[in-house]
């Protein structure tokens, strides 16, 4: 199935949760955010979250500095 990462259409396979999505992109899970179609997934929900085919996925890594 294609789900829209960060505005790129990216394939997964039918069913993936969250956290699949992001060890197959290689994601870090510290610092990071995400959000389903504009809805935030907390950390705890990532495993049991599957992401509908077709969604806007955007992952969000939170960054320091001034």
């Amino acid at each position: 199935m294609e789900i829209k990462v960060n505005g790129e259409w990216r394939e997964f396979p039918d069913g993936a949760t969250v956290s699949e999505v992001l060890d197959a992109l290689g994601a870090a899970r510290q610092g990071v955010a995400v959000a389903v179609n504009g809805e935030v997934v907390r950390r705890g929900e990532w495993d049991g979250s599957v992401v509908p085919k077709g969604a806007d996925l955007e992952v969000l890594t939170a960054v320091q500095g001034g």
